[in-house]
């Protein structure tokens, strides 16, 4: 039995799998998975769904990730539960998001590793610190179990330096390790492979872009299998319009807004991180409220939905040149990624003397994952639901061994 914990800023994400021997290999299967929604905030609920797909909710303020990740550890042992005994967890897999210069691939958590995700609190101060609490949660709760770090950052270490290197002087990237990282990483190493697996062919001979779009979004270049741009950087912050990040914008801003309008560092972070995107343009930070805001007659809220896909459009054409128009496919996944159909739809429009065409009844009538693109399309058009928690159970069980054969 394993556990994943996927602990963000107000939530905790977390999947329960069983793991065995199948007659053609192992078999992971999740038996129960759910969400902690609200955390610390008015309307906490617990979100949880069986192995049948019977799904209930719980209702109750948790005053942090610790009374969250305690009150998971009863709902999953309670009479009826998926485990009988907290200590029957052997592997905890926990997602961090930043692993810094250090780390480059999953990790058995120990007192290095916890080091390490503490200093990298200060690049991604929404996410490392509950991350880390939820490991040290986990040690107190599933006391026989191995924890497990799945960094996001690590699907991105193969980045060439003209990739991840920023012009500034050299001495921040060697002293300080200022440099871009990407995020999203477990996400796009899972849709990655799944997408390979639908072309039939090997990883390392496909070329993609691939779109995590959701209230944090990001896009990758992958080439020959191998990760080799990305939109993010030192932190999350980079990149894509966002629900509530800015995404790219010029660094003059920020002196400008330190010093023409005397905001503090902390302001300007706080500014960019949380009072921006979808939300500092309309208001809104949902997509689905953003778009019907807009076709109501919202100006703003249309904006808002014209910068999101018109930052798409740019990067997907950046990718194009660094792939040299060589792409197998186009893959969309995460909350917008995978729902938003006209977001496909807008963001490819008119492409089709590049080799990119979709076919807007194929999108329209999509449920799940499938390949949207016309037949005269060279680069084929997917949609992939992401499965970051099956993707974190596969690496933390081949690394602590627990893998069944």
């Amino acid at each position: 039995m394993a556990l994943v914990l996927n602990s963000g800023s107000s939530s905790v994400k977390y999947g329960v799998f069983a793991a065995y021997s199948g007659p053609k290999g192992p078999v992971i299967n999740m038996v129960a998975q759910g969400l902690v929604d609200k955390i610390g905030l008015a309307g906490c609920v617990i979100k949880h769904e069986d192995a049948s797909g019977k799904t209930r909710n719980i209702e109750g303020p948790l005053a942090d990730h610790g009374a969250a990740l305690k009150a998971v550890a009863n709902l999953l042992t309670e009479a009826g539960g998926p485990i009988s005994k907290a200590e029957d967890i052997e592997v905890v897999g926990h997602r961090v998001v930043h692993g810094g210069p250090t780390i480059s691939q999953p990790t058995i958590v120990d007192a290095k590793t916890d080091a390490v995700i503490e200093q990298m609190s200060s690049l991604a101060p929404l996410h490392n610190p509950p991350n880390l609490t939820g490991i040290r949660m986990g040690k107190e709760i599933f006391t026989k179990s191995i924890p497990v770090a799945v960094f996001d950052t690590a699907f991105h270490a193969t980045m060439p330096p003209e990739s991840y290197r920023y012009a500034i002087p050299k001495e921040l990237y060697e002293k300080h390790h200022i440099r871009r990282y990407g995020f999203h990483g477990t996400s796009y190493k899972y849709v990655s492979q799944a997408a390979a697996d639908m072309l039939g062919k090997p990883l390392e001979d496909c070329n993609f872009i691939m779109l995590h779009l959701g209230n944090g979004a990001s896009m990758c270049a992958m080439k020959k299998g191998k990760c080799v741009d990305t939109t993010m950087g030192l932190t999350p912050l980079e990149g894509c319009v966002m629900g509530t990040r800015s995404g790219d914008v010029d660094c003059g801003v920020y002196t400008t807004l330190l010093n023409n309008l005397g905001m503090t560092g902390k302001e300007v972070d706080t500014l960019l991180n949380k009072k921006s995107g979808l939300l500092g343009v309309s208001g809104m930070s949902d997509m689905r409220e953003v778009i019907a805001a807009g076709k109501a007659g919202n100006k703003d809220a249309a904006l808002a939905r014209s910068l999101y896909i018109e930052r798409i459009r740019k990067y997907i054409g950046a990718f194009l040149v660094k792939l040299n128009g060589d792409v197998d496919a186009i893959i969309w996944t995460a909350g917008v990624g995978e729902n938003d159909k006209e977001a496909r739809e807008l963001s490819l429009a008119n492409l089709a003397k590049l080799g990119i065409e979709v076919d807007t009844v194929a999108n329209r009538n999509l449920k799940g994952e499938g390949i949207i693109s016309t037949s005269a399309s060279r680069t084929k058009v997917m949609v992939i639901p992401t499965q970051e928690e099956l993707c974190i159970v596969q690496q933390a069980l081949e690394l602590t061994g627990k893998m069944p054969k």
